[in-house]
């Protein structure tokens, strides 16, 4: 390591322009020779100030930060789970809601698939034959012919299913 020579007070004032770059060459040559000595810090130049920087390794975390103690009591609010709708809350919602739909199908501005896919649920759910006629033309104005007879078969099964519960 290179000895760096203590700045001389006694000569002619030096302008801080070049103090500091007296300062700084010190640096870089130090960085360099620790650099070349595989050292992985760099250690600041000595000064002939009081000032001393404090060693990292030894100084201390700061104090955690402590909340001061609320001078109001804060009272959380209560929550009250929501209880979960009964089987009976459900079955009334479902059945008002179909009651509600049944008339405004022939409204839906849809797929004919969607509109016999919704006249099938309204079917299954409320095992009205007023449904299967409307049910059997949209699945007529379905264009997909696979799709078609899918639909087909599946008005055959309902008119099947309430012939054999009405008996």
């Amino acid at each position: 390591m290179a000895n760096i020579e203590p700045i001389d007070t006694t000569q002619q004032p030096i302008s801080d322009d070049q103090e500091l770059a007296k300062v700084l060459a010190g640096v870089d040559q130090q960085a360099d020779e620790a650099a070349e000595a595989g050292a992985g810090t760099v250690v600041p130049p000595a000064t002939d100030d009081t000032t001393t920087l404090p060693d990292p390794t030894t100084v201390a975390a700061p104090d955690p930060v402590v909340p001061e103690p609320a001078t109001e009591s804060v009272v959380p609010p209560v929550v009250t789970p929501l209880s979960s709708p009964s089987s009976d809350d459900l079955t009334s919602v479902k059945q008002e809601a179909l009651n509600e739909l049944r008339p405004l199908v022939d409204k839906l501005d849809v797929a004919p698939e969607e509109k016999f896919d919704t006249y099938l649920l309204l079917l299954r759910s409320t095992d009205d034959k007023e449904l299967i006629a409307p049910a059997h033309e949209a699945a007529k104005a379905i264009a997909d012919e696979a799709r078609r007879a899918q639909a087909l078969l599946d008005i055959i099964k309902e008119i099947d299913f309430l012939s054999q519960a009405q008996s």
